[in-house]
Parts: C-alpha cells; structure tokens; sequence
C-alpha cells in the first residue's frame, strides 16, 4: 500500500519538530550559552574591541571573562548574580499570592461558573475572555479551561470542538494579555530591567508598563476569537453527529458560591481602600507632585499590593469553604505553589548567569550600539522594524516554547539595541509578548498540543495532528495580525501602553 504523500505544511512541521526535539533542554540551552559567550568575549579581546557607550561617552573595553579579572568574576558573583536576579523575587513573591487563590479553588469555581452561566448569545465570546484572563493562573488555565468550553458546547448543541478551540485560543495565544497584573508581567518585566540596565544601570521596567495596552488586547481579542469562532471555525466544523464521552461533575462544595461573593467583596473593599489612599490630601502613595506617574510610590510599590489583594481574596475564599482552618494552612498552599516554580527556579540559575557574563564583559553594550548603528545605516528603522522583530520571534516561538527562556535569550540584544533608536523597554517587550503568545497554539514543540489532542479526540476519535492545525492555525494567524494592528494604532495615536509609557522615550 502506498503512502498518502505529506503536503509542504505537513513537512515543515515534521523538520521543525526534529530540530526542536534536539535542542538541548532550557537549562542546558543557557549553560551553554553561557559558555559560548565566555568564549566570545575572550575572542573579542583578542582583537582589542571596544565600544563607546552612548549614554557616558566612556570607552568600554570587550573584557575577556578566559582572564584573571574574569575568573574572579565568575566565583565571586556566581550567587549573587542568582540572588539579585531581579524576576526571581519578584515572581516567587507574587507566586506567594497568586498560588494561593489557585491552591483554595477560587480560580477553579470563578472560570467553571462565568463559562457555565453564560448567556448563549455570549458563550463563544465568554469561552474566549474566560481563556485570555486564565492566564491568573498561569498554565492551568489551558489545561482547565478548554475541556471545559467543549463540554458546555456540547450540552447546548453546538460542535464541541469549536468550544475546544476557543477556550485553547483565548488560554494560549491570547496568554500574555489580561485585565490585572499578572505573573507574566512581573516576570517580563524584570528581564526587561536586567536587559536595559546594560544601557543605563538606573532604568526600571515596571509591571504595570504595558497594562494599558493588556486591557486592550483583552477586549480587541475577545471580539475577534469570538467572531472567528462563530463565523469560521464553526460553520466549517458543520453540525456535532457524534458521541462524546461523559465527564464527570466536579463536586462543588455547599459554601463555594457565597465563599466566591466574599471574596470578591473582600477584594472589592482592598481596592476601595488604596483608591481613598490614593486621593487623600499628601498621599503617602502619590509622588512630590502629588501624582501617579512618574515614579510614585503606588508604582513602584505595585508588586507587594497585588501580592495582598491575591492573598486577601484567597484567604477569604478558603475560609469560607473551610480549607484554611489555621495559619499552617496558609503556608501549606503557599509552600505548594512555590513547589511549582521549582523548575522554573533551576532555569533562573543558569539565564542569572549568561546574563551576567553578557553585562559584564560588555558585549551587551557593543551589540546593542553597532546593531543599532547598522540598523540605522540601511534606513531600517520604525514600525518596519518593529514588525520584523515580531515575526522573527514569532518564528523562533516554533524552536523554543519557553517565553521566559526565549525573552532571556532576546532582551539583552534587543532591548539595549532598541534603546539606542530610540524605543522604550516597555515597548519592545510588548513586542516580543504578541509575538510569543500568538504563535505558541501551533507549535508541535508545544508541551499542551498533546493534551489538547486527546481531548479533541473525546469528541472525534479520527482527530489528529493535522485535525489540531487546522483548528488553531487560523486562531494564531489573526490574533498575531490584529495585535500587530493594535500595536501600530497604539505607536500612531500615541495612546500610552502603561502609565506614563509610550513607544518611544
């Protein structure tokens, strides 16, 4: 019997999935890279390189870290270099929070009941909303929410899969964009920090940096998903004739609902309090002009209140539903969710450390002014650049998955070498973000695409990779095209993307 011949598409898949199969793992990926620049910067030494640097006009030397000065450098900073990795706290601490409203089951009964008792009018664009602000809870969201977007689908006699897609859509290319500060933010953001801290060694890159522009993509893909779903992916699905297996009910607690409301009253009421602290005659949280922006208090101070608010609502969640019955409790979900990071944690160690070997032997700095310098010389400046960045990054998204791993590698180029034409931070990791989130649904180096297969098979059990591509890709393509559009009407209107942050200084 002769084999059905693969189609280009289906090819390319295959010879992206064998060379990103034998990509070593993330943390062996920085060790490595880590070596190599050691290597580097002795071989520019070798040649005298050096590079002025923009902002103190001073002569920096490429220093070779294969010398004693580098030796030394490498033992004496090894462990601070990982302390004083600037997401490492920060992420572990809003983990803090975060992980406990997840642990207590507040997150789990707030989706199943927005998707649940959803009008139908509005369920497909509520699957989607529900999906993009999953990203709360991280990647639980693209594991909880899809099966169940299906699974309501199927109970008001629409196509199942089409539920499936949308829920995976909203959870996995729309990860990045949401109405709160989320993980992902504090995390980008201090990547960003330790990256524009090569060019100016003040520079601070705030969490709350792109949520303007968060809260955009929000409700711009909400729309769009939705319309998708209805319009396309549904119609080209037909009408559900098979029969899906039957999941079982998760067992709500008696007090979940009322335990829910006093959450939200409790968070309500911590909003309510900041806001009047805010608005008083000489705010302890306001600047010496008596504003927010620029450097407030309130800003600066954004981490520690969004860590209060999740431990608030979490704490009055599970209270409520008797799961917290002493303080042994707390640090027990805590303890939990920190668990989780533990991987995340290993990674750190390694990127702390090429990050530190890119700064201090002063490759950053000559990367970032002679790729600028070229970059201007061919008159390829502007949002042409800009959206060359987005699609690269949206293809290097097929080798690697890890968007943290995969910001480490491109912010310390990227980021200095934008600063030097101009480019705030912030925008350039609103960039990178689009980029990274739109493309990560239709890579097979994606750690969910499996899960997502078997539960498309729940449904059809003929569904295969090529049942999966087809579902998502138009989902990957749209979302990337309007959130270029989004960021260009953002750069052209001059509409801030956090604030006090626009696209250029």
């Amino acid at each position: 019997m002769m084999k059905k011949k693969k189609g280009i598409f289906q090819r390319f898949l295959d010879i992206v999935e064998r060379v990103g199969n034998k990509l070593p793992d993330p943390f062996a990926l920085f060790v490595g890279l880590a070596v190599l620049m050691i290597l580097t910067s002795w071989i520019f030494s070798l040649f005298n390189a050096s590079v002025v640097h923009p902002g103190k006009g001073e002569v920096l030397p490429i220093k070779s870290l294969i010398s004693a000065e580098g030796l030394q450098f490498i033992l004496s900073s090894m462990l601070s270099n990982f302390t004083g990795f600037a997401p490492l706290g920060l992420v572990v601490v809003m983990m803090l929070g975060i992980g406990l409203a997840e642990k207590v089951g507040l997150f789990d009964y707030a989706v199943r009941k927005t998707i649940l008792k959803s009008p139908p009018v509005l369920l497909t664009y509520t699957v989607v909303f529900v999906g993009i602000m999953g990203n709360l809870a991280s990647d639980a969201a693209v594991v909880l929410i899809p099966p169940l977007a299906a699974l309501v689908f199927y109970k008001v006699g629409r196509h199942p899969l089409a539920g499936l897609a949308a829920g995976f859509a909203g959870a996995g290319a729309g990860f990045t964009a949401n109405l709160f500060i989320a993980g992902t933010d504090v995390l980008l953001a201090g990547i960003s920090t330790e990256a524009a801290r090569i060019m100016d060694e003040t520079f601070t890159v705030s969490p709350v940096d792109n949520w303007f522009f968060n809260i955009a993509s929000v409700i711009v893909l909400t729309i769009v998903g939705g319309l998708l779903t209805s319009k396309f992916i549904e119609p080209r699905l037909g009408v559900y004739k098979g029969d899906a297996l039957e999941e079982e009910e998760t067992e709500e607690h008696p007090n979940a609902k009322k335990a829910f409301i006093n959450s939200v009253l409790a968070g309500l009421i911590y909003i309510a309090i900041i806001v009047v602290a805010i608005f008083i005659p000489n705010s302890p949280l306001t600047n010496e002009e008596g504003g927010l922006i620029p450097s407030s208090p309130f800003l600066t101070g954004i981490v520690p209140m969004i860590l209060f608010f999740f431990i608030i609502i979490g704490l009055t969640f599970g209270i409520s539903v008797g799961k917290i019955k002493s303080s042994k409790d707390i640090s027990h979900y805590m303890s939990e969710s920190v668990k989780d990071l533990s991987s995340y944690i290993v990674l750190v160690f390694a990127i702390a450390q090429f990050t530190a070997y890119f700064n201090w032997s002063n490759l950053g700095t000559w990367v970032a002014v002679n790729g600028a310098e070229f970059l201007e010389s061919v008159n390829f400046t502007g949002m042409p650049l800009i959206i060359g960045y987005i699609i690269f990054t949206s293809l290097l998204n097929f080798l690697i998955t890890s968007g943290s791993a995969k910001w480490a590698i491109e912010a310390p180029i990227f980021v200095p070498m934008f600063m030097e034409l101009g480019y705030h931070p912030a925008f350039t990791q609103v960039a990178y973000r689009i980029a990274d989130s739109s493309t990560n649904i239709i890579t097979p180096l994606f750690p969910y695409m499996v899960i997502i297969l078997a539960f498309m098979q729940r449904y059809d059990k003929k569904a295969s990779i090529g049942t999966y591509m087809s579902l998502m890709i138009p989902y990957s393509l749209v979302f990337l095209v309007t959130w270029i559009i989004l960021i260009l009407v953002f750069f052209y209107l001059g509409i801030p993307f956090g604030p006090g942050i626009h696209a250029r200084f």
